[in-house]
């Protein structure tokens, strides 16, 4: 048996480590134009569970600046007051991503629709891909009383 020289071994190194990183960047477009995305959806609402146990994530303020954004599910939400819940939902990280929330109210439902997308400021900086367990709280105009409350993904 043979034995490499350290720099033939360092190089062989090198050469793998490289192809596995071409590998993994293979198929990015990162550098071409994002497509304009519609913030409408057209799938019917779905129905989350009220969280009697009051369990929330971690805090988010609505941004109506967020880039890219698009819509998400909520599966849970719970009664703070009469007139206002909160939206337990999934996302990135704080410091790079951002929701925005907005409520159609009718006699017998609250749907809501909550979009996530790239804080205006994190735009173009490097984002961690954690996931996040979030919570934003929504204003009512009216009493939620018996209203069914729908989320709009």
């Amino acid at each position: 048996m043979t034995r490499m020289s350290g720099g033939r071994a360092a190089a062989a190194v090198a050469v793998v480590l490289g192809c596995l990183a071409a590998a993994g960047c293979a198929g990015s477009d990162d550098a071409g134009t994002q497509p304009k995305t519609s913030t409408t959806t057209s799938a019917a609402p779905s129905t989350p569970t009220e969280d009697t146990g009051g369990n929330s994530g971690r805090d988010f303020t609505a941004d109506p600046t967020i880039v890219n954004g698009r819509p998400i599910p909520f599966s849970t939400w719970t009664r703070l007051a009469d007139d206002r819940i909160a939206v337990n939902f999934q996302t990135g990280t704080p410091e790079c991503y951002g929701v925005d929330v907005t409520v159609r109210e009718t006699d017998s439902t609250v749907t809501v629709e909550l979009r996530s997308g790239t804080r205006a400021d994190a735009v173009g900086r490097m984002c961690t891909m954690n996931a996040v367990f979030g919570t934003i709280q929504v204003p009512l105009k009216a009493p939620l009383g018996n209203r069914q409350v729908l989320s709009a993904a």
